[in-house]
């Protein structure tokens, strides 16, 4: 944001732009819960704790799904937090399944949803694929892509399957030949067979993206820059829905606008500081003394 929109804003838009309300009523319940068990504990300290791990993004570790997913910060932390846990499984070379993916995620978030882990290996595999293998790196991207863009893709996949049932080929109309007669026929709604053919081509790149950038333009979901979009468009004229999200995953300039993850030629370097965890697996953030134990 440029300083000229950060001081355009009045402060209850600034509030509401960083979901900082979010953060400080989640502070505010784990203090309340921490002195249950607690009751000596110092507010000052714990907030402080607090915000540090929030800035730190190490905020996720071992919360729930719920809290992961609401903020788009949430969810850029975790993918980080993910990748700072777990690189080593792919420095060896090691390849992992559906549910075994699935197993390392619940380590770090009790509860999270096997669909989402599923969908991202129909990102990888382009379909439902719970056997097979996939390395940590392609994994990585297309979780990435998956998770913090959810709804953007539910959205694209609309927008693909209602011009894949309009579309039709720049040469003019297709004929499909009937088994029954020897006429060709035209009609307004595409046969079984032509959809099939229709999906396998896809549509049109640019009229696609046009569409999803329009949409964009409408709603309050997030979404990635359109610089990216039309980067994507380019290398193809016609482009699947799959084709068109594979892009993406691979694409080094979204992985840039997130700006969690290195490029993948350094996702298995050592340079990146280890995780913090401070917190433990029910989620409370403990404020630590020097002997290890609550204060």
């Amino acid at each position: 944001m440029s300083e000229t929109d950060k001081f355009g804003l009045t402060p209850e838009e600034y509030l509401a732009k960083h979901q900082i309300l979010v953060y400080l009523e989640d502070a505010v319940q784990q203090l309340i819960d921490l002195k249950q068990d607690y009751p000596k504990v110092d507010p000052a300290q714990f907030f402080q704790e607090y915000f540090h791990m929030l800035m730190d993004g190490n905020h996720t570790l071992y919360r729930e799904y719920q809290f992961v997913h609401t903020t788009p910060y949430n969810r850029a932390s975790f993918i980080a937090s993910f990748w700072k846990c777990f690189r080593q499984i792919g420095k060896s070379g090691d390849l992992l399944n559906v549910r075994e993916y699935h197993s390392l995620l619940c380590l770090i978030c009790p509860n999270f949803p096997l669909d989402l882990v599923q969908k991202t290996a129909r990102i990888i595999f382009l379909e439902d694929a719970m056997d097979s293998l996939t390395s940590f790196a392609d994994f990585l991207y297309a979780f990435q892509l998956q998770l913090y863009y959810e709804e953007f893709l539910q959205r694209c996949s609309d927008i693909y399957e209602k011009l894949i049932t309009t579309v039709r080929s720049p040469r003019g109309t297709v004929y499909i030949p009937s088994a029954s007669t020897n006429q060709s026929a035209a009609t307004n709604t595409p046969s079984t067979q032509e959809n099939s053919i229709m999906h396998l081509e896809g549509v049109d790149s640019k009229q696609f993206v046009d569409a999803v950038i329009k949409d964009m333009q409408d709603v309050g979901y997030r979404y990635p820059p359109a610089a990216v979009l039309y980067e994507v468009q380019e290398k193809a004229q016609r482009s699947t829905f799959y084709g068109f999200v594979v892009a993406l995953a691979r694409s080094e300039k979204l992985n840039n606008s997130i700006g969690v993850l290195p490029p993948r030629a350094e996702v298995y370097h050592d340079s990146v500081e280890p995780v913090r965890k401070t917190s433990n697996r029910s989620g409370k953030v403990f404020v630590k003394n020097g002997s290890g134990n609550p204060d």
